[in-house]
């Protein structure tokens, strides 16, 4: 493999107490072709200081900017990299994540973005945990749920970037959830099983401190790409941050004389909010375990050829004559008879929605709630199981 120039944008502002742990971070990958740019906004700590030490190994800009997703951009755009990614001056990469990162390119030409597994870590840089939210890729709740893609372990093609459009500068929690999510819809990402990143988890750290700004920018962004009123997305960051408040405050109303009441209504409060979110998670009708819902939410990036589905049909009674009705962006695609056991679809796909971004629709004729089966603590409406969707043939926009 010729390994490919990957270039590091990296954005700063007064994290001198974490910097070096990131530039390490990136110029000790061990990977040949490496640029690497810090855009500092103006910083007055140590952190000049601190980049002089590797003044002949990356480039130091600094001077005032417009935000975060501005001098990300000009990074970008000053770069002469075919793989771009950006790492936040408190993050750190992984050993080999750009060997990885440039051998998924290899293999996955049309890909626009791949990504990887990573960790939390606290204020010193130590391990807490695997970052949790990390799967493989569905597109649908993607777009539509939540930001399950960990941004230190993401690298973008820069054929994609440009075509696409850079980062959103509007935006100043959200911009690398809605840049993945314009690149999902056109090009294909690649996850990769592999340990790539750490995302620096402390008190000031920006996502911890946005509160209500970055709910509101999360529902704008939601919205543009979801055409909802009110994106699944939305409710559950928006409840994760509000009941904090909610709480909050109730305990401050009621003051110490009334704690056991303050203790009880906070409870009311995060049972109701628990409740809310575990009924919008299930809104695509996919479960972590591969059961497929009654209703069936799914999305895929352009691709070409007939669709193929397939799953696996339990041989349970109840799912005697199951049937699947499909559709695409609202065409209708037809039924579908399932046996029982392993079955595999080949669904011809109208030529006007070839190399298209796929909505679909799939809905079961059969389905079963668990608990009528004596397992009660299982509230899911099950229909079938299901393996993968796939395009038989991907397709690389431009």
């Amino acid at each position: 493999m010729i390994a490919p120039l990957i270039t590091v944008v990296t954005p700063s502002c007064n994290q001198g107490q974490f910097i070096r742990a990131t530039i390490e971070s990136v110029l000790s990958q061990q990977y040949p072709h490496v640029e690497f740019i810090v855009m500092d906004g103006g910083s007055t700590d140590e952190t000049a200081s601190v980049v002089k030490d590797y003044a002949s190994r990356l480039t130091f800009l600094s001077e005032k900017d417009n935000g975060q997703s501005h001098a990300i951009n000009k990074g970008f755009r000053m770069a002469h990299g075919s793989i771009l990614a950006w790492l936040n001056s408190d993050d750190l990469y992984l050993p080999g994540a750009f060997h990885a990162a440039a051998e998924a390119f290899c293999g996955n030409p049309a890909a626009g973005a791949v990504y990887g597994e990573g960790y939390l870590i606290d204020r010193a840089g130590n391990v807490t945990c695997r970052f949790p939210h990390t799967e493989p890729l569905n597109l649908w709740k993607l777009v539509h749920v939540s930001d399950y893609i960990l941004q230190q372990t993401v690298y973008f093609r820069k054929e994609a970037v440009e075509q696409l459009g850079y980062l959103d500068e509007d935006l100043h929690y959200a911009m690398d959830w809605d840049i993945l999510i314009r690149i999902g819809m056109k090009f294909p990402l690649v996850y990769l099983p592999k340990y790539m990143g750490c995302l620096r988890e402390y008190p000031e750290a920006k996502s911890f401190a946005g509160g209500g700004a970055r709910i509101r920018e999360i529902h704008r962004m939601l919205r543009r790409h979801t055409g909802l009123r009110i994106p699944p997305g939305s409710i559950i960051y928006g409840l994760d941050t509000y009941h904090k408040i909610w709480c909050a405050r109730t305990e401050q109303a009621l003051g110490p004389r009334l704690k056991p009441v303050s203790k009880g209504l906070q409870r009311l409060i995060r049972l109701g909010v628990g409740l809310v979110v575990s009924h919008t998670l299930r809104a695509q009708g996919l479960s972590a375990d591969g059961w497929a819902s009654r209703l069936l939410h799914y999305m895929l990036p352009p691709g070409s050829g007939p669709l193929l589905v397939e799953g696996t049909v339990p041989p349970e009674r109840v799912f005697r004559g199951q049937s699947l009705r499909m559709e695409a962006n609202g065409r209708p695609l037809g039924k579908f008879s399932l046996p029982f056991g392993d079955f595999r679809l080949a669904v011809e796909i109208p030529q006007e929605l070839q190399n298209q971004a796929l909505h679909l629709k799939i809905e079961a004729s059969r389905w079963v709630v668990p608990f009528r089966l004596a397992l009660p603590a299982d509230g899911r409406c099950l229909a079938f199981k299901l393996k993968d969707i796939r395009w038989a043939e991907t397709y690389a926009a431009g």
